[in-house]
This record gives C-alpha cells, sequence and structure tokens, in this order.
C-alpha cells in the first residue's frame, strides 16, 4: 500500500506541475466550496514541515508564489496554509468546542483555553499567558516601568504599595476610617483629604485668583482655567478636556458603554456624576439650594445663560 506521500509524489512529479495542480483545485474550491479527498490529501502531505523544507532543496527558485493574490512565500508550507484563506477552508477543528482554524498553529493556541495552560510566563513577573502574542504586549507594561500589574481590571503601577491601594477597590474594603464621621476609605491619602471636609481647611490657594482648595490636584486642575489649556484629546472625535476623568466620561460616548448601574431600578449611566445625581430620586434629597430664593434642587445643573 503506498503511503500519502507516495500518492503526491506519483500524482504530481515536479513543483511546478504540482503548483498547478493545486491551484486548479483551489479554483474548484472557490466556486463550489468543497473539498475533494484527492486535495485534501495533498494538504496533508505537503503540510509536514519537514518534507516542505525538504522540497525547497529540489526547488530551482526558491519562493513559492500564490497565483490568485502574488503573495509571495519562502516555503511551502505557508503557501499551502494561505491558500486556504481563499478557499475559505477550516480544516484544523477543535475536539472539545469544534471550533475551526485554518491554521494548525492557531488550534494549538485555542487548544491552551481549554486546558488552562499558560506556557508563555513572564521572566520578570511570572504571569503566564496562553498565546505568545499576549506575553509580548503585557512586556510593554514593564518597559514603561510599572511591573505591578492587576488580574481584575489590568491596570499597571509602578510601586507595590500603591498597587495594594488598589486592589482594595475590587475587594471594597476600607482599612482607612475617619474618626468623626465614621466614613471609611481604601487609602490613606483619600482619608486625609477627607478630614479637610470637617476642619473646612483649604491649604492649595491659587496665586493668580487666590480661590483655595483641599487637595493639590484640584488646584492643578483649577489652574488650567487661567491657561485654558486642554491637555486632554480624544483619538476619536480630537475634542479636547481639561481633566482626564472628562475624556474618561466622553470616550464612553464612542464605546457606547455604560458602566455605572444603579442597584435599585438597574438604569445606566455612562459617568458616576450622572448615576449620583439619579440616586438622590430614589431618597428624593435635594442637596443643591439655590443661594437666591433657597429652592433646593436633586441636580446640580445650572440654568442657561449662568
Amino acid at each position: 500500500m503506498s503511503s500519502p506521500r507516495d500518492a503526491c509524489r506519483e500524482e504530481s512529479t515536479g513543483l511546478g506541475i504540482l503548483k498547478d495542480d493545486l491551484v486548479s483545485h483551489t479554483y474548484e474550491q472557490l466556486t463550489n466550496f468543497e473539498v475533494s479527498a484527492e486535495v485534501d490529501l495533498k494538504i496533508k502531505c505537503f503540510e509536514s514541515e519537514k518534507f516542505g523544507k525538504h522540497l525547497l532543496t529540489h526547488a530551482k527558485e526558491k519562493s513559492h508564489i500564490c497565483e490568485i493574490c502574488s503573495k509571495v512565500f519562502t516555503q511551502r508550507s505557508s503557501l499551502i496554509s494561505h491558500l486556504l484563506t481563499h478557499t475559505k477552508e477550516k480544516p484544523f477543528v477543535c475536539e472539545i468546542c469544534t471550533k475551526a482554524f485554518a491554521r494548525i498553529g492557531n488550534l494549538k493556541s485555542h487548544l491552551h483555553t481549554h486546558k488552562k495552560e499558560k506556557p508563555y510566563v513572564c521572566k520578570i513577573c511570572s504571569k503566564g499567558f496562553t498565546r505568545n502574542g499576549h506575553l509580548n504586549s503585557h512586556m510593554l507594561i514593564h518597559r514603561n516601568g510599572k511591573p505591578y500589574v492587576c488580574e481584575i481590571c489590568t491596570k499597571a503601577f509602578d510601586r507595590n504599595d500603591t498597587f495594594k491601594s488598589h486592589l482594595l477597590t475590587h475587594t471594597k474594603e476600607k482599612p482607612h476610617v475617619c474618626q468623626i464621621c465614621s466614613k471609611g476609605f481604601t487609602q490613606n491619602s483619600s482619608l486625609k483629604s477627607h478630614l479637610l471636609t470637617h476642619t473646612k481647611e483649604k491649604p492649595y490657594v491659587c496665586i493668580i485668583c487666590n480661590k483655595g482648595f483641599m487637595q493639590n490636584g484640584s488646584l492643578k486642575s483649577h489652574m488650567l482655567i487661567h491657561t485654558n489649556e486642554k491637555p486632554y484629546v480624544c483619538e476619536m472625535c480630537c475634542k479636547a478636556f481639561r481633566h482626564s476623568n472628562s475624556l474618561k466620561s466622553h470616550f464612553l460616548i464612542h464605546t457606547k458603554e455604560k458602566p455605572y448601574v444603579c442597584e435599585t431600578c438597574n438604569k445606566v449611566f455612562t459617568d458616576n456624576s450622572s448615576l449620583k445625581s439619579h440616586l438622590f430620586t430614589h431618597t428624593n434629597e435635594k442637596p443643591y439650594v439655590c443661594e437666591i430664593c433657597t429652592k433646593a434642587f436633586a441636580r446640580n445643573k445650572k440654568p442657561m445663560g449662568l
């Protein structure tokens, strides 16, 4: 009984004949979308990596050109894999979930998702990945000097203490408690800023208009009003903003995301401030009071023209 390799050799004695023969079948597949057993046999035969490289020793011209789109390949096996993109064939099928792939390498990478294997490991932080491409993307974090990566949201940090504080936002822990009102915070710096609301201190003063602020970050944001700077620019529509949070909220308009959900009625919002204002409709609170007539409102929305 002859082997599949012998069957291919008997039918196509030269590389040129083989190329013409295979392409003719490819055209048939493009019109009928049916793969004959004969072509399938040739594909299996020539996808052998060792045999594909061996064929190059017989070829006078060590370049393989797709006659459909003229793309050039250095290896016969690469050309054969490429031809499947024209026929839309996906001969490599996952036995677990039946998902199909055009290339065996893609199938092998996919199988790691079922086995939970992560063979590509970062040498810096030991985090594992199912694909080499994911590892390469991860390495950019270390190049930017942020080796501490949150596994929940993938946010990266340059310091371990900042990273640990960030983790508390996911666990909902608030170990730093105000002794005056018992309000809890995930970070000690947030508690210190909060304490100023009780003392009414505003140690950060604008040198232009003498307005005081409780936090240095608030002062820096305020200074942009005087300089008219808007350093945060949307990459999709080029709209500029003074604050990074404003840019983040704006970006959700493009992505259509509404990550802030009301736990009472499940209504969703693009930003946290809109959610907070909405919550007052459930509690009937009206914290915003007009200084002229003392009328109270649930939202801090200024009238037109002010």
